[in-house]
């Protein structure tokens, strides 16, 4: 892997870290993805595998990766909307500095694992104007969900993945209870009323009218996939680019297992998908709303 040197920037707000200079990803610009680590709303941070190792290791293959440091849960006022607003926050303002950061406007995608995965999701769907909105902005090119959650009322399993989880105990471990709990923590009070951005997978095909194309990779073993795999029905329904896969033999946060194969091999996913993009860049009325 070629040396990434990253640097904090954005006020503490996101990690940068440069695409690599080395070979071919000598080419400038470069594309781009915002990406919010996991934790279950509660924990994570900017070195945790999930976010350092996937930042450098796509970093050394070409692409710039602005890891955000967002508001969890458990800190005053981290409570939602702040991690969706740090969010953000900080795709406004990779898009205000994409000249100085050497990124290609028009290959800037944003994606996140696990709760991230929520976070970004949520993010999407008010950049398309679902409360609380955000001020107009352009959309992603693309959106990269890593073995997202994505409902806080969580649908029984499958036979085929309940065999799974009950021959795999260790892994079975987002049942109902704890994923409510999970978002009862994240919103501060009870689910029945959360807005769509906090709990996506709620969204009907006609709330995703616009949604960018999308990568989902779930774990084979994680009984959270229920969620992202309801979710990725319904973009399908609405007519969205949608690719989900299943990365064999993976329980739930194979990225933060760098270890595994798997884990290269969802690297591998993420830069061939991003290779086939659109290489455009879908606006929202105006792009005022950013901020430097």
């Amino acid at each position: 892997m070629s040396q990434v040197t990253a640097y904090g920037a954005a006020d503490g707000l996101v990690r940068v870290y440069p695409a690599s200079t080395a070979g071919v990803a000598a080419r400038r610009p470069t594309p781009a993805l915002v990406w919010a680590h996991g934790g279950g709303f509660a924990a994570g941070d900017l070195d945790m595998p999930e976010a350092d190792w996937v930042s450098r290791t796509l970093a050394s293959r070409g692409v710039t990766v602005i890891s955000v440091d967002y508001r969890l849960a458990v800190d005053d006022g981290g409570r939602y909307p702040a991690g969706s607003d740090d969010v953000l926050a900080a795709w406004a303002w990779t898009l205000g500095h994409a000249d100085e950061l050497g990124i290609d406007r028009a290959r800037v995608v944003i994606g996140g694992a696990s709760a991230g995965a929520n976070l970004v999701t949520g993010a999407v769907l008010r950049l398309l104007g679902h409360a609380p909105a955000t001020p107009a902005s352009a959309l992603p090119t693309g959106v990269f969900l890593a073995y997202p959650t994505l409902l806080a009322v969580q649908p029984a399993p499958d036979a085929e993945l309940r065999a799974l989880l009950d021959a795999n105990p260790v892994a079975d471990r987002f049942g109902p209870a704890v994923v409510r709990a999970m978002y009862e923590t994240y919103l501060g009070g009870p689910v029945d009323e959360a807005p769509l951005p906090a709990v996506p997978g709620r969204a009907a095909a006609s709330d995703l009218a616009g949604f960018p194309p999308v990568l989902m990779v779930n774990g084979e073993a994680d009984e959270l996939r229920v969620s992202g795999e309801l979710f990725a029905a319904t973009l399908v329904e609405a007519g969205d680019d949608t690719t989900c896969v299943i990365e064999p033999g993976t329980e739930h946060g194979h990225l933060n297992r760098p270890g595994e194969p798997a884990a290269s091999a969802s690297i591998e996913r993420v830069l061939r998908w991003l290779a086939g993009l659109p290489t455009h860049q879908t606006t929202l009325r105006t792009t005022e709303g950013i901020t430097s």
